[in-house]
């Protein structure tokens, strides 16, 4: 079911963020920071925007998802839970020796995941395949890839994007989760990584900016990329690493930490208090 009402997304996502937040403390591992950051774009790509349904999750017809920063598992696990793909007590195995739930998503193992993805730079090429399949045998599917700002240092990636605008994937949305910070910092300090609108535009796709925190602009802009044709679009949506839990905001140290039981206590406290706001 598709829902369009604005709060009730933010709500959901909300609800993924404890997801997440309950999957790192339980694994004493894992990714919270860019797993919080992207939680705003999963929840409106599987509640309102994807051709999905939970209960057919190998449906051929379905829209796909690549989540190529694939350590962002965390939010994945949790939209996907949230969706109905499976229990969401069993977030609470994440990592766990003998779960499904790995530290990054598989598709042979977990239902609703499309793609088994945890080396960066390689999840764009998997999307691109998946949209010239789609184009060659007409099965009309739309493919989202979600990407790191960090991860785009990696050279795979730009030749996919070659590839993508060749083939005039108008069928591909790719959408970079712009968080500005990495595992070593800030991505133009790390590997000097900006002016990011004009690369993608260099390489031939519709680029579409956005406040990737705001329900609205995630809805428009994904709108907008289905509309455009003859060539693949992005969205660089612009986030805030840790978003909802307010120490874990803008700081690099959580993008690989789990938080302590007085630091899980707090977030949830936060998350809990967001759910009534």
């Amino acid at each position: 079911m598709k829902i369009t009402d604005v709060t009730a997304l933010e709500k959901i996502a909300v609800q993924v963020r404890k997801g997440i937040i309950e999957e790192v403390y339980s694994a004493k591992s894992g990714h919270p920071g860019g797993s919080l950051s992207c939680a705003d774009i999963l929840t409106v790509l599987y509640f309102n925007q994807m051709n999905i349904d939970e209960e057919k999750p190998n449906d051929p017809n379905r829209d796909r998802l690549v989540l190529s920063k694939g350590h962002a598992s965390p939010a994945l696990y949790s939209v996907l839970a949230e969706k109905g793909y499976f229990d969401k007590e069993n977030l609470k195995t994440f990592r766990k020796i003998g779960s499904n739930l790995q530290g990054h998503p598989d598709m042979n193992k977990v239902p609703g995941v499309d793609m088994t993805t945890g080396s960066l730079g390689q999840g764009l090429s998997a999307a691109v395949g998946m949209a010239i399949a789609s184009k060659m045998n007409k099965a009309g599917c739309k493919i989202y890839c979600l990407l790191g700002d960090g991860e785009i240092e990696e050279g795979q990636i730009w030749e996919a994007a070659m590839a993508a605008s060749k083939n005039k994937l108008d069928n591909l949305c790719v959408i970079l989760d712009n968080n500005n910070l990495q595992i070593d910092g800030e991505i133009d300090k790390v590997g000097g990584m900006n002016n990011m609108t004009e690369k993608f535009l260099s390489f031939g796709f519709n680029v579409i900016n956005i406040d990737g925190h705001n329900m609205h602009s995630i809805i428009d802009a994904i709108t907008t990329a289905k509309q455009t044709k003859g060539k693949p679009s992005i969205i660089i949506a612009k986030t805030i690493k840790g978003k909802g839990v307010s120490f874990m905001e803008n700081k690099a140290g959580w993008h690989g930490k789990a938080p302590s039981e007085e630091e899980y206590n707090m977030a949830m406290e936060e998350l809990n208090a967001a759910m009534l706001s």
